[in-house]
């Protein structure tokens, strides 16, 4: 094993490192991401038992499940969106496995989401960031803190008005200046979805999906427990499921973190 593995293992075990687990539980119960009518939703979670100890199998427990790719904590490959289709690379099981990893910048706006929920982060709130805590280095997860992951209550989680969802995100010009100036291995948000919930109105509709999976970046949805991240300092690993051509999957993330 080399040095650097070792102490990895050694800190680990000495507690003087954590992993922090940024994944929200997946059962029937998991909110889903409402699209209009005329188009398919994703089928909720559902899991049913095969055998227990049982006459269906008696010395083995196990169950089968269904759901969609982009089901609670879920991971977003570029082919996802109309303008990754053609990248090469770019399912989930053909990305390269050291793109999993990647160090974390946490981007805490949770004051401003408390006082307005369609808030969007700008690249002059990034700077903002980046004057205390140092530029944002290629190949990180950038991700956003809302505390939005604290909303028990699935409606409001999802928080569906009259007019449409209303959840914090990024300005379409955030989205481009983090894949485009500081070439990030992709975002992370606590909300539902990689877009904010006034997506649709924006200049490409669903901006960030848009701009990420189109430039060859990844997307994570439904992250929970950054607040026990620091701004940077911390690496992220969110390997998806090996799906044959698949656009995303349900993902186990966690957090190494002094």
């Amino acid at each position: 094993m080399s040095q650097v593995l070792s102490e990895l293992v050694a800190e680990l075990n000495a507690g003087r490192l954590r992993v922090v687990d940024l994944t929200q539980p997946l059962s029937p119960q998991t909110p889903l991401l409402p699209l209009p009518p005329q188009w398919n939703n994703t089928p909720a979670f559902r899991i049913w038992e095969l055998s227990r100890y049982d006459e269906r199998g008696p010395a083995w427990y196990w169950n089968a499940f269904e759901t969609g790719e982009h089901t609670g904590t879920h991971f977003d490959a570029p082919v996802h969106w109309i303008s990754g289709k053609d990248l090469p690379d770019n399912s989930v099981d053909r990305i390269l496995p050291k793109k999993f990893i990647g160090p974390a910048c946490v981007i805490d706006v949770t004051a401003e989401v408390e006082k307005d929920p369609d808030y969007l982060l700008s690249p002059e709130r990034v700077r903002i960031w980046e004057q205390q805590h140092g530029r944002i280095v290629a190949d990180a997860w950038v991700l956003l803190r809302t505390s939005w992951s604290k909303r028990a209550d699935p409606k409001e989680y999802i928080n569906v008005k009259e007019d449409g969802p209303h959840t914090p995100g990024w300005t379409p010009e955030c989205s481009a200046f983090l894949a485009k100036e500081r070439d990030v291995l992709g975002v992370g948000v606590e909300t539902v979805g990689t877009d904010a919930g006034r997506a649709a109105t924006f200049n490409p509709p669903f901006a960030n999906h848009y701009i990420m999976h189109g430039s060859g970046r990844f997307g994570l949805a439904g992250l929970c427990n950054l607040d026990q991240l620091p701004p940077t300092g911390a690496v992220v690993i969110a390997a998806p499921l090996k799906i044959v051509n698949g656009s995303g999957s349900p993902v186990r993330v966690i957090a190494i973190t002094p």
